[in-house]
């Protein structure tokens, strides 16, 4: 697990990695925004998988899990905290205009640094890489499929079917599933003001205890005490 205060010790928030450098599916629990300097890598995790290049930034929300494969020749990369604008923007992966004036803006400023990605940042969608990409958009959707059903689908053997999407994003596809669906959970917790029986089911949680045994995994937290420190930052 990596945690938000990992990147503290690097200056300025800079980041630097290894020529073919790899980190091993890990989760943050604190938002960022990632800005590629030099270099590339590529990144799969629970918002997709994408190949970033100088200028490109991958937006992280609370929580995400993901693994990075760094080139050949590694890669610089500024961390800078995520705008409250951004906070809630499905649009994860984009560009920025000028990386080089975040830089330097970042060594006097971190608030005004990530104010200025903010008014710069344009989301750029790529499409899937191959079908582990398809399988993760598809459970990202939530919907409810058997994943021999999904193999039979698209051509793909079902023993071929975990050990490929395993490659590609650092998990199974059931494991995926799980974690991707305790996220979406944690922020209906967070935005709608449903029941927390209603979000289990329409989640399709086996029932609320498995809600809640997922959401206390994911943050250490069960979901009404998460409720009641919303309410009491919302009444503060």
């Amino acid at each position: 697990m990596t945690h938000r205060s990992d990147f503290a010790a690097a200056p300025l928030g800079l980041m630097r990695h290894g020529a073919n450098e790899r980190r091993e599916r890990h989760r943050h629990d604190d938002s960022f925004v990632a800005v590629v300097l030099e270099g590339g890598y590529q990144e799969a995790g629970d918002e997709g998988r994408w190949n970033v290049r100088p200028g490109d930034a991958l937006i992280h929300h609370a929580f995400e899990s993901h693994l990075d494969r760094f080139g050949a020749t590694g890669a610089r990369v500024l961390i800078l905290d995520l705008p409250p604008g951004l906070s809630g923007t499905t649009g994860v992966r984009g560009r920025v205009g000028d990386a080089d004036r975040l830089v330097q803006l970042a060594e006097r400023d971190g608030r005004a640094a990530a104010a200025l990605f903010s008014e710069t940042f344009v989301a750029t969608p790529a499409p899937p890489l191959d079908w582990p990409d398809l399988l993760a958009d598809d459970l990202r959707r939530g919907a409810v499929f058997a994943l021999t059903d999904w193999a039979d689908r698209y051509g793909v053997r079902p023993e071929t079917l975990s050990r490929g999407f395993r490659t590609a994003y650092g998990c199974t596809p059931k494991a995926y599933r799980a974690h991707v669906r305790a996220r979406a959970a944690l922020a209906a917790i967070r935005a709608t003001g449903e029941t927390l029986a209603t979000i289990a089911h329409r989640l399709h949680f086996t029932d609320q205890a498995h809600m809640t045994r997922a959401i206390a995994a994911l943050t250490g937290s069960t979901p009404g005490r998460l409720r009641q420190r919303q309410l009491v930052t919302i009444q503060g």
